[in-house]
């Protein structure tokens, strides 16, 4: 499905794609805000390139990268000519829950316990201290996904037969261009090659075990059926991202606004999520972390996903993604 045009495709003055003509596999491009592409592989003498071999030399690759943008002597081809295919490859995904600070707000006023009976305001701003309090003292909750369950921006995504609540998680995704391993707060960013986005679709009704609920949820189940993760449509480098903590979330479904949020109000922003995650495992070039997605879920609307549905999702210079929903058939 081709994308509807966008008015800016991302911020800076180029983003990493991969694309594919109509009578090739996929390659590595770069994609310039005129909507033009650069065929990596010719541009870099480097047949077998991807976007992700990219990533593991970004240091020395990205001022190559920048003087081919601006070189208008390079072969360029209409974007219209590629597929849009997700932008990496990665080798690991990390997701994070409950990291915007009014949907957890709102998780919480709208869970009271049986019998309390206190007016909203006064729960609400109760949950606002333990939010506070939270970011001031605490962690981020951060699981693992499946690259498996990465698609493209503008793929169709099947919802599976078994999924009950099928709903949708715009997020803002860091990709990783440097190892990091146990890397403190000041420099995590410096690990950061670009930024992209991703909808980590879940299912609502499979994230807690109903056989056996002492233990817990059930991310595999819930997050990682194949394209449960629609990516990109490209990495706009991190130089070119002012403020990755005053970026716009938008995710239409059918044409109606469903979330509208800032990452500023992430409750631990990108800097100490790509730390914190590396206090436990090496983070590789090409690794995706998903910092949360903002209130507006659909399981707050009391509206799922259906067969048939189309999501609009953009973040601020970034671009914009496409998703349309196929109901998989009953076996």
């Amino acid at each position: 499905m081709k994308p509807d045009p966008v008015p800016t495709l991302f911020a800076g003055p180029f983003a990493l794609a991969t694309l594919s003509p109509p009578d090739g596999p996929p390659l590595p491009a770069l994609v310039t805000p005129d909507a033009r592409v650069v065929d990596l592989r010719i541009a870099l003498d480097a047949p077998q390139l991807t976007v992700r071999l990219l990533l593991e030399d970004w240091a020395g690759v990205l001022p190559r990268l920048r003087s081919l943008a601006g070189d208008s002597g390079v072969e360029r081809r209409p974007l219209a000519d590629f597929r849009v295919h997700a932008p990496v490859e990665p080798r690991q995904v990390f997701q994070s829950g409950a990291n915007y600070r009014r949907h957890v707000i709102d998780l919480h006023v709208a869970h009271r316990a049986p019998g309390d009976d206190r007016p909203e305001a006064e729960r609400r701003a109760e949950a606002a201290d333990i939010m506070d309090r939270r970011a001031a003292e605490d962690l981020p909750y951060v699981f693992i996904g499946l690259p498996s369950a990465v698609t493209g921006p503008y793929d169709d995504v099947a919802l599976p037969a078994w999924a009950e609540q099928p709903d949708w998680e715009l997020e803002l995704a860091a990709v990783i261009g440097r190892p990091a391993y146990r890397v403190p707060v000041g420099e995590a960013l410096e690990h950061v090659a670009g930024y992209t986005i991703a909808n980590d679709l879940t299912d609502r009704a499979t994230v807690f075990r109903r056989d056996m609920p002492q233990i817990g949820t059930d991310w595999l189940r819930s997050k990682n059926a194949p394209g449960f993760t629609p990516l990109g449509p490209w990495i706009v480098p991190a130089e070119s991202v002012t403020d990755p903590g005053d970026l716009r979330l938008v995710l239409r479904l059918n044409g109606e606004t469903m979330q509208d949020e800032s990452t500023k109000d992430m409750i631990f922003d990108v800097a100490r999520m790509v730390s914190h995650v590396s206090q436990t495992v090496r983070l590789l070039p090409g690794d995706l972390v998903l910092t949360g997605s903002p209130a507006g879920n659909g399981l707050h609307w009391g509206r799922l996903l259906r067969d048939g549905d189309v999501m609009d999702a953009a973040i601020t210079g970034l671009g914009a993604q496409r998703t349309h929903c196929v109901a998989e058939a009953a076996s």
